[in-house]
This record gives C-alpha cells, structure tokens and sequence, in this order.
C-alpha cells in the first residue's frame, strides 16, 4: 500500500489505540530468584542520563552460586504480570518474569511509523558501519530526506574482521529519508541501517512525522 493521506490516518488511528509496548523481562542466566522488588503497578524507569549511566529501577533479586545480583528495567512504564510462582524456585535462563508496560515517547512513535512506512535497508550481518563518503558528504551538505540515491550507488560498508563490504542500492531512485546507525557502530545482523521512500512518498512521511509531534508531547 503506498503511502497517502488514508494510510497515514491509519496509522495515527493504530497508535492512538495503543500507544504502548509491553517488555517481557526475563532472567538473564540461571539462578534461585531470591525476592522481587516491585509489585503489580508499580511505575519503574530505565536506564537515564547521557550515556544511560543511570541504571534502571531494581525489579528482582537472582542468586547464581551465592551471589546476588539485582536485575534492574531496561525501559521506564507500569510493572504487570508478576510470576509469582518463580519466587524462591531455580530458574533457567531467559524465563519470563514479569511484564513492563512502556507508553511510547514522542521519539518511538516516529522511530515505529518510519520503520513502517520506509523501505529499510538492513544490515546483512553482524558488523561495524560506515555511510560511504560520497553519501556521507552529500548528507551533510543537503540533510537527511533531501539525498536521492539510483540503483547501484553505494550507501553504507560493513566493516568484518578487517574486510569491508559494499552495500549497494538495489530498486528504484530512492531518497535517504533517515540514517539509523552512527559512524562505526555495530550493528547486529537485521538491524536497520537506512530508511529510504520514493521522491513522491517523501512529502506524506513529513507530514506523518509533523503529526505526531502535534498529537504526543516531546
């Protein structure tokens, strides 16, 4: 379905039914989960601060030979669905312990739709990326939603083991709306590197985008 002012309303209409995300939080390793933390409806947050040094709320003790340790949310919402029946038994790992009900910020919603709406170039392993220099200058000089890119221009390098790869475009003249990596990161395999739309979709994700910021606050 291509992108117009009916889908658009559709999807505004998809988020404002639920503007949420539930985390299943799970046990990282093996271990006797010792005590819980919190209680069904407690407001938990995660991790804050520049560079998310703030750890996340404490949810639930975990022993693994003697040692205890504090597993703290990954993300800020409404605690729900509490395995009760886990407390004081060995549990292996990456057993669900309870629920967090994340209301989606301003940001996330953005980042969801553009996912949705954009042609996503993934990343075909796990590996470090980089723009192509030609890319990478033609973005900072025009900004990010202005660079077209025709089939079989360069836009990114995976960097493996001291081997770089280039990753070409495939289909149709597309315009790079969002680049979703910074220089040298990894990114794991399927990860988003790029969202790219046709030159004649570009004007309908401004506008979704501009949507949203006057629906949700910031």
């Amino acid at each position: 379905m291509a992108l117009d002012n009916r889908k658009i309303n559709l999807l505004l209409q998809k988020f404002r039914a639920n503007p949420y995300r539930i985390f299943v939080v799970v046990t990282p390793h093996t271990g006797y989960l010792r005590e819980f933390l919190v209680k069904e409806g407690d407001e938990v947050r995660g991790p804050a601060g520049k560079w998310l040094e703030k750890p996340g709320s404490p949810l639930f003790v975990l022993e693994r030979e003697r040692n205890p340790k504090v597993i703290r949310a990954k993300a800020g919402g409404l605690v729900s669905k509490i395995n009760q029946e886990l407390l004081g038994r060995f549990v292996e790992a990456f057993e669900p312990v309870l629920e967090i009900k994340h209301t989606l910020t301003q940001k996330e919603i953005i980042a969801e739709l553009l996912r949705e709406t954009l042609h996503i170039v993934t990343a075909p392993e796990k590996a470090r990326y980089f723009l192509s220099p030609e890319l990478a200058k033609k973005i900072e000089k025009e900004g990010e939603g202005r660079v077209l890119v025709k089939p079989g221009e360069e836009l990114a390098i995976m960097s493996f083991m001291k081997r770089e790869t280039p990753i070409l475009h495939e289909g149709p003249p597309m315009v790079v709306f969002r680049v979703f990596f910074s220089r040298g990161q990894m990114v794991e395999q399927g990860g988003p590197l790029l969202g790219l739309c046709l030159e004649e979709e570009r004007p309908y994700v401004e506008k979704l985008i501009s949507r949203v910021k006057e629906e949700w606050p910031a």
